[in-house]
């Protein structure tokens, strides 16, 4: 049965809303339309979306704006540091769209992020969830230099259906960024999500469980898929928490740190708690 959500309307949303416009910031809470925009921005967390909110790539289950992207802010570093400020936050999520327009993809301006939050607020852990730059490890690289405390990158999907859900992507790809971190370096904890609904069938679930574990990643975030809109990919079939649950079992039996598997779960969901696990 699909799960009901409601943005509740109260004043932590519309302070949260007012302090974004006020420093030009996106949140891909917003963008992507995710179900727990009320309980995140009532806690005063957000996901920030930097380098715009037009995507260079156009997945038929996202309901972030696709097109052509207009040219980096230059103050984002700054604002984005300023708003963690504001916000007084203790772990803060930094994503982005794809800009395959970008000769690095973007990384560089990941990097002036991270070093602008650190700056002016050395006490808050960075969490980022970074695009697969098309493969490009030298890019990676350039994040990785950053020294963020976790790197995610979602693989999203099953390998059998990334021709439907992730048509510019590449499963192997993905999966080669997420291990090429640890060998970048090793202390930077490797996170990855991927939702399920859409056609997948369980031996493929688990499949890609392992898949993610033998890349060296160190959490797993596992969610239920929904239809932002008749446009996009429909759903194919509403999980139970009980299989959520079930899920999450196998997980820990294959191995990973952290399991973060549920109907309304989002990769950077009570992503602050899901680091404090991993690293006390």
């Amino acid at each position: 049965m699909k799960p009901k959500v409601k943005s509740p309307l109260i004043p932590e949303v519309f302070q949260i809303k007012k302090l974004l416009r006020s420093l030009n910031l996106h949140t891909v809470c917003e963008e992507a339309n995710c179900p727990n925009i009320g309980d995140c921005f009532s806690r005063k967390t957000a996901t920030f979306m930097i380098m715009g909110d037009v995507c260079t790539r156009n997945c038929p289950y996202c309901n972030v704006n696709h097109g052509k992207p207009n040219p980096l802010d230059p103050n984002e570093p700054e604002n984005i540091a300023t708003a963690v400020k504001k916000l007084g936050l203790k772990h803060v999520v930094i994503t982005s769209v794809d800009r395959d327009d970008l000769p690095d993809g973007g990384a560089s301006h990941f990097a002036e992020v991270i070093k602008k939050v650190r700056e002016l607020n050395p006490n808050t852990t960075v969490e980022v969830l970074i695009p697969d730059f098309k493969g490009n490890l030298d890019a990676l690289k350039i994040v990785v230099e950053a020294n963020p405390d976790v790197i995610n990158h979602n693989i999203e999907t099953v390998k059998e259906l990334y021709r439907k859900v992730r048509p510019q992507g590449n499963y192997e790809r993905s999966l080669n960024i997420i291990k090429a971190v640890k060998k970048l370096n090793g202390n930077i904890v490797t996170k990855s999500g991927f939702m399920v609904g859409l056609g997948e069938t369980k031996e493929q679930i688990v499949q890609l469980l392992i898949d993610l574990k033998e890349s060296d990643c160190e959490v797993v975030t596992i969610g239920q898929y929904l239809q932002p809109s008749k446009n996009h990919l429909p759903v194919e079939k509403y999980y139970t928490e009980e299989e959520f649950k079930e899920f999450e079992s196998i997980g820990y039996r294959i191995g990973f740190k952290e399991v973060f598997s549920g109907i309304l779960v989002r990769s950077s969901f009570h992503a602050g708690e899901v680091f404090e696990k991993v690293k006390s």
